[in-house]
């Protein structure tokens, strides 16, 4: 199946403008669209850096998840998190990748969850593992934003 790029934002909905008081007819629903970046992130072997997504600036990050599908088989501990070159755990703090499992914000990491201002801003899955000598191991990370919805 092909695909389209839009520079962006979307919106969508029947009623551009509201023109009166009756819904349906003549009040205004139009909405952004809630757009997805995911990615593949190995957790096999030494600790890494993944950028899982680029995020335009002025978008609003609604929710990020964290899937791990395969389990790290590390002699000891594994982790990852998500967050940003500035702050590695600002979405997910540090997650067990020896368990499949979906890991969302908890709700400490809830205020990271905002307009990103004007610049883009990297999404960032960060991998650690104590002795680096796993040979299995990968997970998903999904970010969900509203382009340009500049909610500040």
């Amino acid at each position: 199946m092909g695909t389209t790029t839009f520079s962006g934002p979307i919106k969508a909905g029947t009623i551009k403008d509201t023109t009166g008081t009756t819904l349906g007819t003549d009040v205004q629903n139009t909405g952004f669209v809630q757009m997805v970046q995911s990615k593949s992130v190995s957790t096999i072997g030494a600790t890494a850096n993944t950028t899982v997504a680029t995020i335009p600036g002025n978008s609003q990050i609604t929710n990020v998840t964290l899937d791990v599908i395969i389990v790290n088989n590390d002699g000891t501990a594994a982790t990852v998190s998500v967050g940003t070159a500035a702050n590695g755990t600002a979405f997910i703090a540090a997650t067990d990748a020896q368990t499949v499992a979906r890991t969302q914000p908890i709700a400490a990491a809830i205020p990271n969850l905002f307009v990103i201002g004007t610049s883009d801003i990297d999404v960032i899955a960060v991998f650690a593992a104590t002795d680096g000598d796993g040979t299995t191991g990968e997970a998903i990370v999904t970010v969900q934003y509203v382009q340009n919805n500049n909610v500040t």
